[in-house]
């Protein structure tokens, strides 16, 4: 029933990489700012990266530099790659979208996926 789906993570070693996606299943997203966070055990969630549907990008200090935003409008698909992980990455990762439209409908609110476990591990 989610209508935003993560997927692409998984366990690496520190200094490896990953890709997550997010596709807006049966809803379209091309109008709404997206975002990447991530809650890892006994903390807040927080705000890794987010994307506007210009293309504008911001990222959290800590992720600067390593991660990068992206989203292919036409695909309905947002993503996260993630390079040079490190262990304090380890979380799970949630998509957020301030919008969605189902059926020529925007219904504007905060959506989140069920998110995807990503664990940073030697």
């Amino acid at each position: 029933q989610a209508q935003l789906v993560e997927s692409g993570g998984g366990l690496v070693q520190p200094g490896g990489s990953l890709r997550l996606s997010c596709v807006a299943s049966g809803s379209i997203f091309s109008g709404s700012t997206m975002g990447w966070y991530r809650q890892a055990p006994g903390k807040q969630r927080e705000l890794v990266a987010s994307i506007t549907s210009g293309g504008s990008t911001n990222y959290a200090i800590s992720a600067k530099g390593r991660f990068t935003i992206s989203r292919d409008n036409g695909e309905n698909t947002m993503y996260l790659q993630m390079n040079s992980l490190k262990p304090e990455d380890t979380a799970v990762y949630y998509c957020n979208a301030d919008r969605l439209t189902m059926r020529g409908v925007t219904y504007y609110r905060n959506y989140w996926g069920q998110g995807t476990q990503v664990t940073v591990s030697s």
